[in-house]
């Protein structure tokens, strides 16, 4: 039952363009399980979007979900579209177009979405607006990722980051790393990769010595300026630009292999592959992006003792705050920030300990030993429902 999605949504949906034109979309929304609770899974607008992909990362959703124990299922949409050649009048039409074809399927009880790649909390807010207007009621709670004005949750903006330091945290007590003073490379200077930067100096007082995106990184060994390397990156769109004097370029190759205590990948998928595997010196290997380390490479890092934080451990920070702003927006409340972190950092650590602890346990990677505990969480739910036997 776990092998295809329980359901899926394909639909065409037309766009009056500006000048005057109608242009047709194509669109998803996937609901692979919803054993455990409402779907809950992101909105990709993506020219390269595919209903396999989409399948894939709801599946993804279904364990992350899951591994947090939280009450929810796994979703994940998508339309096939470049928002970069949109007009904000176009995209708006776009947003509003796809719950018009996708609402039925959707809602606080059922499936809620939230931002992805290419969607943003203002296009969340439309899409919200949108449902509302067709239901003749607000629903704040059928959108997650929203601005704070219309029901957002504060602590989203750095929550998958923060949710990963967590992770880290706990690794480095297990493993005996004291984390201030220790070295980090952070592959991947995106929206995760920033903020992971400065929660590793703010969090641990940890040394980041390189961080890359897809231009190339800089190094130095006895720390980065932070705040010079984010003005430079939003001012060229590249780190590499920054000050010979005070940095070294190096590639995104030559940062994986440094001699680090930590190492956190924000960028590609496969990117610690078999080849360079056995070069990663790292002690702990945080996985902030979704898929960056073959099976193949995880096998050798696990027989070097290297400790990885699986993606769907390490992210889950940001579906863990989209869960506490459902549950905001049904009790009409609204959290301070520290009660966010609170709270996350608390269903954080205990997933983190479920996972260790199913490791040790069955002498797996802690890879497999998520899927132990997520899979089985699933299958559990399904059984007590009568979906499935319980032989």
């Amino acid at each position: 039952m776990l092998k295809h999605p329980m359901r899926e949504l394909h639909v065409s949906i037309p766009v009056r363009m500006d000048d005057g034109s109608t242009k047709v979309f194509q669109g998803f929304r996937v609901q692979y399980n919803d054993a455990k609770g409402p779907a809950k899974g992101g909105i990709r607008f993506h020219p390269d979007e595919t209903i396999d992909t989409v399948r894939a990362l709801a599946a993804w959703m279904t364990w992350k979900c899951s591994l947090l124990d939280l009450p929810l299922g796994g979703g994940k949409g998508g339309v096939i579209c470049n928002p970069k050649e949109l007009s904000m009048t176009e995209l708006e039409r776009l947003s509003r177009g796809y719950i018009d074809r996708i609402w039925q399927f959707i809602g606080p009880e059922k499936d809620v979405p939230a931002p992805d790649v290419y969607t943003t909390p203002q296009i969340m807010a439309w899409m919200m607006d949108e449902y509302s207007k067709i239901t003749g009621k607000n629903e704040f709670g059928c959108i997650t990722g929203k601005p704070l004005c219309i029901g957002g949750s504060c602590g989203r903006d750095d929550a998958t980051a923060r949710g990963g330091m967590f992770t880290i945290r706990e690794a480095a007590k297990e493993l005996g790393i004291d984390l201030s003073g220790a070295t980090v490379a952070i592959q991947g200077y995106g929206n995760a990769g920033c903020h992971a930067s400065f929660l590793c100096r703010e969090l641990f007082g940890s040394r980041v010595v390189a961080i890359s995106d897809s231009k190339g990184g800089i190094y130095n060994k006895d720390g980065l300026d932070l705040e010079l390397a984010c003005s430079v990156k939003k001012e060229t769109c590249t780190v590499v630009n920054s000050p010979r004097k005070t940095t070294v370029k190096i590639t995104n190759e030559e940062l994986l292999e440094l001699d680090v205590d930590i190492l956190i990948v924000a960028a590609l998928e496969n990117v610690i592959t078999k080849e360079n595997a056995p070069r990663i010196k790292a002690k702990i290997v945080a996985e902030l992006a979704n898929g960056p380390t073959t099976p193949e490479a995880d096998e050798i890092l696990y027989k070097k003792g290297v400790h990885v934080i699986p993606d769907f451990l390490c992210n889950a920070g940001g579906v863990t705050v989209s869960y506490f702003e459902m549950v905001q927006n049904i009790d009409r409340y609204c959290w301070d920030v520290e009660e966010v972190r609170k709270r996350l950092d608390a269903r954080m650590t205990r997933a983190y300990h479920s996972v260790l602890e199913t490791s040790k346990d069955y002498n797996i990677n802690m890879r497999q030993a998520a899927y132990v505990v997520a899979v089985g969480r699933v299958v559990e739910a399904m059984k007590i429902r009568g979906w499935i036997g319980t032989d």
